[in-house]
């Protein structure tokens, strides 16, 4: 089974639905993408991209309300908290830790290093 993403005017995905393999292969039974999406226009209208269940490629499942960034060929989770900063190498959202303390993130290490006063 492939799973599909309708995606807003923004990019931000409204419903996923699974379509059979069938509706997504070509004559010699490859899947692909572009047979997939056609089949969902034709069936529901919209705009949709495929998404991996086992996050296989554009790095996450898609789900109600991720953003797809068609430069990163990915669909990014909503931002947590304000604090919170993207990897763009895993497009998950790297959270400070939730102790009281004050942090600063490390771009170098990818870490959350605490301030000292």
């Amino acid at each position: 089974m492939a799973h599909f993403a309708e995606l807003d005017a923004n990019n931000v995905v409204l419903r996923v639905i699974v379509v059979d393999n069938k509706n997504t292969a070509d004559a010699n039974g490859v899947e692909q993408e572009w047979i997939g999406q056609a089949f969902c226009v034709r069936l529901l209208g919209g705009n949709w991209k495929q998404t991996s269940y086992n996050g296989n490629f554009r790095k996450n499942y898609a789900g109600i309300g991720f953003t797809y960034d068609p430069v990163l060929d990915a669909f990014i989770p909503p931002q947590p908290s304000p604090q919170c900063v993207l990897d763009p190498d895993t497009c998950k959202w790297n959270c400070p830790p939730g102790d009281g303390g004050s942090y600063v993130w490390n771009a170098a290490t990818k870490t959350w290093d605490q301030e000292t006063p």
